[in-house]
Formats: structure tokens, C-alpha cells, sequence
């Protein structure tokens, strides 16, 4: 039988994605053939599978960790919020409507069989599946049903791993709080405590790590430190969403990316943190947007929604002003779209019925249909002018996920292309834009910038981060006991 180990977090943000990843990479380099799992994930970045089904980012960057493509079994739910209390929900890859929390949560177990049938489906073709749980384990509101943390561990029979993350401070209380609102069959599922980005002299940390063993009953196995590791984050967790000033960083090129309060996919921007040349900053007010050197409006899971709140926050007169001056604007998929002239959703797709204009900047229409474009891209940007032009002939690799049809208003094509320009402002519908070297460099140019344009291959750049994530667990934890613990 394949063998597999899960982790549990006490909360949001402690690591569990990257230790994960982590985890996958390891058993990837030691020869066993390795797949991630995720029963339910909630997030707005999300992939596009060969296939041509929807899966969590997280699992995508797993799967890649691992050395394998992303496969839709390892993420057969995946809720992406469109409000505040309800979300689309994709199953299996596919988007089957709209449920409010409360429908949801009483649905939920009706979800558990696909679950089973994907992760022993998974077991079929991987000696070792790496499970990840969501939230913590002890919110006891949540745990009836649970198809996620413990109920699935109970369900796959998965010993677990529980991770307190130490930066905010309280991890103590985080890992002995968790444990003992766990049933006692629950608590024995735990097989040892993981601390998460630590920071100091791990010496003074020694007495803690005896008192929470002694209390908890369960050793620790490993006190891993705050890596400079460069891989994504997930959703609103992502420590960058909260710069919002500029860096004081020389002469960099000053790149404002508009934070949507239904940002999606802005992992589309990680390139564009390593480029060497350009500062990036996610602003959500006038004040803070300024002047920069370039904007760009990211994607978003409730596009006229989004829409609306430019306008309430005061952006949308700055970002005209921005475009009258010359600046180059970019939006990518719900961006693209809110750069156009009308967006309509008359079936609800993202909420209520509702329509309303776009900011006019781009000569499309959307409106958002039942169904959903996912498929992956390979496109040479066609010939651009004004101030894109430097990205004519450029090569783009990457993933289109909307449901939303735009077309031109102009009357120069049917269906909008994937990327379009008009003057100084650009839209495009393929994730993973910036992935291109000759894209950045086309930027850098845009922006007046010229020089190294950071990793000239981004996915060995981010095979690198993995074979460095790896090297730091192996380093910090004891992996010696984390393989007898997943039976390997």
C-alpha cells in the first residue's frame, strides 16, 4: 500500500503549503514517487491542469515540487470566494454555481466519496501522497462533517503533523490550544509538532520546546527558520500584499499593482519581484497609488464588484489621470476587463445579476457567461504599438481561467484576442505573462529601465527554490522520524 503524511496547521499562514511542497521535494529527490492532496481548498489563485480543469495553486506548485503535472485529483474541491460569505464551487476542475457558506457547510459531506475516490485513485499511481490539511483542526464550530483535517485523516487513516507558526509570537499556545481541543482519538493522530519560521538563537528556544512536548505528550521534530526561499504564496496571506510604499531601492522602476479586495491569481506578479529593475507595491487608495512608473490591475474573482470599488475608493479618476499622463496600464484577466468599456453578468455568475461600465480605457465588452474558459496558452504577442511595442513577438506561455467572453467594441474583431493595446494601456487574458524573460526585459525597456531582467528561465529558477526548501527542511527537521512516521 502507498504510504502517506499529513500536515495540520494551528492556523492560516503558518507554512503547511510550503512544508508541503517541501515534503514532496524531498521524497521526489530520495526516488519514491510522490504526489500532494488537498480534500478542500479555499483560494483565489488558482492553475490550469494539461487537461484543462481548475485546481488550487497550491497543489499545482506541489505537483511541480514533486516532478510531476498537476492533476486534478489532487485538489478535488476548490472554493473561490466571491463575497464575503459565499464562493464558487469547483468540483473535480469543473465550477458547479454559487453556495453560501451556510449551504455549503451543510453540503459538504455529500462531497466525502469523490474525495475518497480521488486520493485512492492517487494511491493507485504514487507510493507517497503528502496531505494538506486547511485552517486549523480545532475550530470546533467547523468540525462536524469535517472533510479537510481530522475527519480526513480519519477517513484515509493519515498520521499527522501539526505546524505552529513562532513570527507572529504565541506558538506555544497555539500548539498546546490545538491539541487539547482535539477528541482524544484526534490527538493520537498527531505524531510530532513542527515550529515554522523562527527568527534568533534557536538555543533559547530549547526550554519551550521540552515544556510543550511534556504538556502536549508529542515530540517536537524540528524548528524550521525563516527562509528566504522564493516560491508563492497564497492568497491574502502573501506577507507582499501588504507593501504598500515604495522600497528604497536606488532608481527602480516604481510598478503599482492594484489590490482588488477579490485580488485572484496575483501570483501572476512573482516575477516581477525578482526582476532586478523594478519595485512592486499593491496599493488600494489614491494616496498610496502616486505616480509610478507603471500599473497594472491584477485578476479578480468578482469583477464588477471590483469595478465598483475603484470608483468608492476614489482610484478611478487617479488611474485616468495615471493614463492621461502617458503611464502604462495593464490588466490581466478581470483587469483586461475592467479596462474595457461594459462588463454584464446576467446569470449571477459572480453574485447577483448586475451590469455596469467598464473604466473605457480598451475597446472590449464582457459578459460573464455559465461557463468557463480554461485552457492553457502558447501565443507570440502580435504586433503592438505606442509605448508596448516592445513586447511585439514576444513569446508567452501560460493559462487563461474566466468567465467572462469579451469582444471588440470597435468593430476591428470578433472576440477580444488574448492581448490587446490602445495607446498606453494593455490588457491580456494569459496567466502567467510575466513568466517570459523576454517580457521583462520588454518591460524594463517600457519603464526605461535596461539590464539584468532577473531568472532567465523561471521554471529552473523555481526548481531551484524547491531543491533550496528542501535542503533547509532536511536540515531542520528530523526527517529520519518523519519517514518512520509515513512508513517509509
Amino acid at each position: 500500500m502507498p504510504h502517506c503524511i499529513m500536515i495540520q496547521g494551528t492556523m492560516s499562514g503558518v507554512g503547511k503549503s510550503l512544508l508541503c511542497a517541501g515534503l514532496c521535494r524531498i521524497f521526489h529527490q530520495d526516488g519514491y514517487r510522490t504526489a500532494p492532496f488537498k480534500s478542500q481548498n479555499m483560494a483565489l489563485n488558482s492553475y490550469v491542469t494539461p487537461d484543462g480543469l481548475e485546481i488550487g495553486r497550491a497543489q499545482a506548485m506541489q505537483a511541480m515540487a514533486a516532478g510531476i503535472e498537476p492533476d486534478i485529483r489532487m485538489n478535488p474541491i476548490l472554493l473561490k470566494p466571491t463575497t464575503d460569505t459565499g464562493s464558487q464551487v469547483i468540483v473535480n476542475g469543473i465550477p458547479t454555481g454559487n453556495m453560501d457558506a451556510r449551504r455549503y457547510f451543510a453540503a459538504k459531506r455529500d462531497y466525502l466519496p469523490g474525495i475518497l475516490d480521488a486520493y485512492h485513485s492517487l494511491q493507485n499511481d504514487y507510493e507517497i501522497i503528502v496531505i494538506e490539511g486547511a485552517g486549523s483542526p480545532a475550530e470546533i464550530n467547523l468540525k462536524n462533517d469535517d472533510i479537510v483535517n481530522m475527519g480526513l485523516a480519519a477517513a484515509v487513516d493519515a498520521p499527522v503533523l501539526l505546524v505552529g507558526n513562532i513570527d507572529p509570537g504565541g506558538v506555544f499556545a497555539q500548539l498546546y490550544g490545538t491539541v487539547m481541543l482535539l477528541e482524544p482519538q484526534e490527538r493520537q493522530r498527531i505524531h510530532g509538532l513542527v515550529i515554522n519560521k523562527f527568527r534568533g538563537d534557536e538555543s533559547l528556544l530549547e526550554p519551550g520546546l521540552v515544556q510543550i512536548s511534556a504538556l502536549t505528550g508529542k515530540r517536537v521534530l524540528g524548528c524550521i527558520p525563516y527562509m528566504d526561499v522564493h516560491l508563492e504564496e497564497e492568497d491574502s496571506m502573501a506577507p507582499e500584499l501588504r507593501r504598500t510604499s515604495r522600497k528604497q531601492t536606488g532608481d527602480d522602476a516604481d510598478i503599482a499593482v492594484i489590490r482588488f479586495p477579490r485580488i485572484s491569481n496575483f501570483t501572476d506578479l512573482e516575477p516581477l519581484e525578482y526582476t532586478e529593475g523594478l519595485c512592486v507595491r499593491y496599493v488600494s487608495d489614491p494616496r498610496q497609488l502616486g505616480h509610478p512608473d507603471a500599473l497594472i490591475l491584477p485578476g479578480s474573482k468578482n469583477t464588477l464588484a471590483d469595478r465598483q470599488w475603484l470608483s468608492r475608493r476614489g482610484l478611478e479618476p487617479a488611474i485616468a489621470g495615471l493614463v492621461q499622463d502617458g503611464t502604462p496600464v495593464i490588466g490581466i484577466c478581470g483587469g483586461y476587463q475592467i479596462l474595457g468599456d461594459f462588463i454584464r453578468d446576467p446569470y449571477g455568475t459572480e453574485g447577483a445579476p448586475a451590469e455596469g461600465s467598464g473604466l473605457g480605457f480598451l475597446p472590449v465588452a464582457t459578459v460573464m457567461d455559465r461557463r468557463k474558459t480554461l485552457r492553457r496558452d502558447r501565443i507570440t504577442i502580435p504586433s503592438l504599438e505606442g509605448c508596448f511595442a516592445p513586447l511585439s513577438g514576444c513569446p508567452v506561455e501560460g493559462y487563461e481561467i474566466h468567465n467572462g467572453v469579451s469582444t471588440c467594441t470597435d468593430g476591428s474583431c470578433g472576440e477580444a484576442p488574448a492581448v490587446m493595446s490602445c495607446d498606453n494601456v494593455m490588457g491580456t487574458y494569459v496567466h502567467g505573462f510575466f513568466e517570459s524573460a523576454k517580457v521583462r526585459r520588454a518591460l524594463l525597456r517600457i519603464v526605461g529601465k535596461e539590464g539584468n531582467n532577473g531568472p532567465s528561465d523561471w521554471q529552473s529558477f523555481r526548481e531551484q527554490q524547491f531543491d533550496l526548501l528542501a535542503d533547509t527542511l532536511r536540515r531542520h527537521l528530523d526527517m529520519d522520524r518523519i519517514c518512520s512516521i509515513a512508513g517509509i
